[in-house]
Order: structure tokens, then sequence, then C-alpha cells
């Protein structure tokens, strides 16, 4: 319990350098993007601005997932962290459907920025989103992960920034501008469809991990004792605690001394898998199943 509730501070704590970093920034970005004339820079801001609110809403949801479980939510609150991924998610996509928006009309009409105060303004961005995109890079759940991608876009960004403000300084093709912009916000729209695609499965319970349900299916076939088993399910209250329920149908009917020490053997059997919760139901050789069999998984 004492390294689960740790590796949940640490996960607080790294959201928290995120959002702390990306927030100040954001406003030292309108500032810069004011005295730059910079149109890029200005609509990058807006969207540090969306991902500062998105950051503060998956801590905020990272701390409640923490609370214990009550009447009211018997699994606990860990799905509140799934839900602030997706939230995160959509709002990363309609940011970049922005970003779009603004840059396809200023491949007909570009501009020349202050290209000084641009280089100026890359570099720090890069070492300020670099350095939160780091913090969270260290982190496993599917919020981190979502919010990784939010910070790796703004390093992205202006990296492309960077760019062009070196080659400004030399010619004069503003054009590059938003050519570069539309392509890292492509990039990182296609990546973060992927992990929204991932999020939503997981929040309609989907199975987390085919193979690792291909590993526990294996692990059933191979105790002797066990003929058949049924409504195997295996779904992810977050991307990383998993749940499993199934029914098991035993050769013959055993003891109850016998069916405990089977409990016993398949829980040893199981723990490599660090599942949170598992609820297993055996049944005695011949009997019904109560639940219906019609919509059950069924292996031999």
């Amino acid at each position: 319990m004492h390294n689960h509730d740790h590796h949940q501070n640490k996960s607080s704590s790294r959201i928290a350098w995120a959002f702390f970093l990306n927030v100040t920034f954001t406003i030292i970005e309108f500032i810069g993007g004011v005295l730059t004339n910079s149109t890029a820079i200005m609509a990058d801001a807006v969207h540090d601005l969306g991902d500062s609110l998105s950051i503060a809403l998956a801590w905020i949801l990272a701390k409640l997932g923490n609370k214990p479980a009550s009447q009211s939510f018997s699994y606990g609150y860990k799905r509140l962290s799934l839900l602030g991924s997706l939230v995160n998610g959509m709002v990363l996509i309609a940011g970049s459907a922005w970003v779009l928006y603004q840059s396809i009309p200023r491949l007909s009409n570009p501009e020349m920025p202050v290209t000084e105060g641009m280089l100026a303004l890359s570099i720090f961005g890069i070492a300020v989103n670099g350095f939160a995109a780091f913090k969270l890079s260290k982190g496993k759940t599917m919020n981190e992960k979502v919010l990784n991608w939010h910070l790796l876009e703004d390093v992205l960004g202006w990296v492309a920034v960077f760019i062009v403000s070196i080659v400004l300084m030399f010619v004069e093709w503003p054009i590059l501008d938003p050519i570069l912009a539309i392509g890292f916000t492509l990039f990182i729209l296609f990546n973060v469809l992927r992990n929204v695609g991932s999020t939503l499965k997981l929040f309609l319970q989907g199975v987390p991990d085919k193979n690792l349900a291909k590993k526990i299916e294996d692990k059933l076939k191979s105790i002797p004792e066990f003929q058949s088993f049924h409504h195997l399910h295996l779904w992810s209250l977050d991307g990383e605690h998993h749940v499993l329920t199934v029914h098991i149908e035993l050769y013959a009917d055993i003891s109850l001394e016998a069916q405990r020490s089977l409990k016993s053997q398949l829980s040893d059997e199981l723990a490599e898998f660090a599942l949170s919760h598992t609820t297993v139901e055996f049944e005695l050789h011949g009997e019904s199943c109560r639940d219906d069999k019609s919509n059950m998984n069924s292996q031999t």
C-alpha cells in the first residue's frame, strides 16, 4: 500500500510540475507574442492556455482518483483519471484544429515577425516545455501519456519557431512559419487520435491488453482441475489497474478444503499479472451457470 501511494503521489507531483511550468510560460508567451508581432506565437499562447486548463483538470481528477472506495463508487475513483485523459485528448484535438484554422490562411498571406524575439522565445519555450515533457515521460498512466503529448506538441512547435526564426534572419520566406506549424500539428494530431482511441476503449471497458488476456487464459488452461471457464472479463480502471472476473467449472466435485487449496494455487498463478481486483467463481461439475450462457467466452 505504501508503494502504491508513493506511486500516486509521484504521478500527482509530475502533473503539478507540468501545470506550473506551462501556465507561467503561457503568460510570458502572450507578452512575447505582442512584442514580436508574431501571430504564430500568439496562436501558440492560446493553445498553451488550453493546455494549462487541461493539465489543471487532469491534476484535480488524478488527486480525486486517489480517494478510497465508497458505497456509491465501490471500485474507487480511479476512472476519473481516465475521464481526465479523454477530456484532455478532446481539448488537444480541438486546439490542433484551431491551430490549423489559423495557419492555413497564412499560406496565402504570410507576415514577417520580429525574428530576434522569436528566436529568444523559441529557446526558452523548448527548455521549459521540454523539461515538463521529460518530467511527465516517466509517468505510466493514460492521463500522463496524453498530457505528455500536449507538452510534446509545444516542444515541436517551438522547434519549428526556432528553425523559422533562424531562416528568416537570412532570407525573407515568412511562408515557412505556417508550413512548419501545419506539419507538426498534423503529426501530433495523428498520435493524439491514437491515444484518444485507446482511452475511449478503456473507458468503454474494452480489454486493455489482448496479450495479457491470452496469458491469463493460458494460465487457467494449465490447471488440470479446471474443466473449462467462461464469463472471463478483463477490463481496466485507469489503464494501469486491471480487473478480472471469471467463472471456472471444475472437473469433479471437491471438498471445501480442496477448493480453498485450489483458490490459493490460482492466486499464486495470477500473482505475476498484478491485477487490482479479481473475482473467481467455482462451479461444480455439471452445475448450471446462473448467468446467461448466450453471451460468454467459453474455454476448454
